[in-house]
């Protein structure tokens, strides 16, 4: 890291990850892939944002995110991080029960 990166926290990468998936992501806990803390992506230190964003584990400082934006795509490596939990509103959920399913195609 060289010293004109900037330093912000993971609250900085809300806009960009919102241009690729549908729901808040900085309330969704990551675990690092090298030390095993689990850390919501608002508390994650993130550098950049030229020429992408870096997201660094608080606790070890290992990378667990790299993001970048191209003009037709955005790139987006989670190899650090070993799992991601989503929060997700309880009315968002699909159905699954086939017998739901029957009952409202027959209405």
């Amino acid at each position: 890291m060289n010293e004109q990166t900037a330093v912000y926290d993971g609250n900085t990468l809300a806009g960009p990850l919102s241009e690729v998936f549908a729901v808040e992501l900085t309330t969704a806990a990551g675990r690092c892939r090298s030390c095993g803390t689990t850390s919501q992506v608002a508390t994650i230190r993130v550098y950049g944002p030229d020429p992408g964003f870096v997201g660094r584990c608080p606790h070890c400082e290992d990378v667990l995110l790299r993001l970048v934006r191209t003009p037709d795509a955005v790139w987006l490596d989670l190899s650090g991080v070993s799992a991601l939990r989503i929060p997700m509103p309880i009315d968002s959920a699909v159905k699954t029960d086939p017998d739901e399913s029957n009952e409202e195609q027959h209405h």
